[in-house]
């Protein structure tokens, strides 16, 4: 049985670009979203392609007892779980003082609790294997600040730090974990958001400012994650992969 790669929020945008590319270089990836059609319908593409992939819906990962239920369904399923890409997550545009309290709390337990939950839940199979990665998709918006978003910013910080500190403790036994900060990708996210003048202008004229004078694509992310999951890539961890075009370094 090959490796088994979990990918959250697999269903659409960056995320669906990982699990295509993961699916490629041999992984078994398991497609864990909170919308069951749009997991299914990742999963259902890639098979269509020859390759291995399952779909666990219905997924909030801001819900250990979900996170665990879906770990166990994919570890039988498939086998230990070896790759975990945290990319679930959420964001939302607000100015700070109509940001709530509910609003604060939801925006960490996605973007936070959630990468820790389900480190917590296949850590053990990495760890018993001597063999493992992790990768975190945080955002390039906590090295630049981003207006409106303070909670968002503010959430995918402490990713990063959360990266950094769990790479020296997992280190030893051979997991490496690593982040993926994305900046200005293409998606239909954040196409609605520059439609709707959150960005401060369009994407074409954002691409204009970028150093590479074009958007990201959710096949760049991939291409990055591929390498910081491969053997190869044994020495890196801890570390802050920008995939930004060069608009933060």
């Amino acid at each position: 049985m090959g490796r088994t790669a979990i990918v959250t929020g697999a269903g659409s945008g960056i995320g669906r670009g990982i699990a295509h590319r993961l699916a490629a270089d041999g992984f078994t990836v398991a497609i864990v979203e909170l919308n069951p059609v749009a997991a299914e319908q990742v999963a259902e593409e890639i098979r269509a392609k020859g390759y291995a992939a399952t779909a666990v819906g219905g997924i909030d990962v801001s819900d250990r007892a979900q996170v665990n239920a879906a770990v166990q369904r994919v570890r039988e399923e498939c086998g230990p779980i070896l790759v975990l890409v945290n990319n679930a997550g959420i964001a939302t545009f607000k100015k700070f003082l109509n940001i709530t309290d509910d609003l604060w709390d939801r925006m960490l337990a996605v973007n936070l609790s959630g990468p820790y939950y389900c480190c917590q839940a296949v850590v053990p199979d990495m760890a018993e294997a001597g063999w493992g990665r992790i990768v975190n998709i945080s955002s390039s918006s906590w090295q630049s600040g981003q207006q409106f978003q303070t909670h968002y910013v503010a959430s995918k910080a402490g990713l990063v730090g959360f990266t950094k500190a769990l790479a020296l403790e997992l280190g030893p036994a051979g997991i490496t974990v690593n982040t993926l900060p994305p900046g200005f990708v293409d998606t239909p996210n954040m196409r609605d958001a520059a439609d709707r003048g959150l960005f401060g202008g369009t994407v074409e004229e954002h691409a204009a400012r970028t150093p590479v004078r074009r958007p990201g694509r959710p096949e760049d992310l991939a291409a990055a994650c591929s390498f910081l999951v491969s053997d190869e890539a044994s020495y890196i961890t801890g570390q802050v992969l920008g995939v930004n075009g060069g608009r933060n370094t």
